[in-house]
């Protein structure tokens, strides 16, 4: 399948509902306004096309570079590879949920992500911390250094109230993970979610949001699911 039959296919799926909605949580044209689950049997037919993956990505459409993510190779993209998708991600549902994801499944995810943390970038930063997220969640608990992760946990209490709004969202995201999915750190996860409590997120013309992590992880300890990993992260 060539990159004008996706790009028909792709637009041939777009609903105006959805279409709104992206609009409303940030994307701008040229975006048709595919549900995400409607891509997959486009994407059982290509499988894994990074070629094809770069082309869809460039094209700015906010449902092809979706598709794009789902299509990509993560092991054969490169920092500098990460790094220009990162540049073209315009708003959170391409950084956090195309770009993130993506990265989280390549082998140098916690090196880039790391770099993206520490970059001062609203996105970047929400991207990286989101990548954790994503790892975390997948990757067994073994993969990861706990000292490193605890010092993340301190790094996220000390800043998050003075950080940029969306990444104020990934970090928090970021809290709630840890004390779900990483049963190392369990209990200093929800020891800093008491610590930092109420998130107070701003968005433009409309009401903020208050994100509450500690709620969060004792609704999944009173459903008995503390400990759970995804067995994929790509849709």
């Amino acid at each position: 399948m060539d990159f004008e039959t996706v790009m028909r296919e792709l637009e041939a799926l777009g609903k105006e509902r959805t279409k709104k909605m992206y609009i409303s949580n940030g994307a701008h044209e040229p975006v048709f306004g595919v549900a995400t689950g409607a891509m997959k049997p486009i994407a059982k037919k290509i499988k894994i096309n990074q070629s094809l993956a770069e082309e869809l990505y460039a094209t700015g459409n906010y449902d092809a570079m979706y598709f794009a993510g789902i299509i990509a190779d993560p092991k054969a993209m490169t920092e500098s590879d990460y790094d220009r998708w990162m540049d073209a991600a315009y708003f959170y549902m391409l950084s956090d949920y195309v770009v993130a994801v993506t990265l989280s499944e390549s082998d140098i995810a916690q090196e880039v992500a790391d770099k993206w943390i520490a970059s001062g970038d609203e996105l970047r930063m929400s991207a990286g911390w989101s990548c954790y997220c994503w790892l975390l969640g997948n990757r067994k608990d073994h993969e990861f250094s706990e000292t490193k992760i605890s010092n993340m946990l301190d790094l996220v209490k000390n800043t998050i109230h003075d950080s940029p709004e969306r990444t104020k969202s990934a970090m928090n995201n970021f809290l709630y993970t840890v004390g779900t999915s990483f049963m190392p750190m369990h209990e200093k996860a929800v020891d800093t979610t008491k610590e930092v409590g109420l998130v107070e997120v701003k968005r433009e013309k409309k009401k903020s949001s208050y994100l509450n992590a500690y709620e969060s992880i004792q609704k999944e300890v009173d459903k008995g699911r503390i400990g759970f990993k995804r067995k994929y992260v790509r849709c």
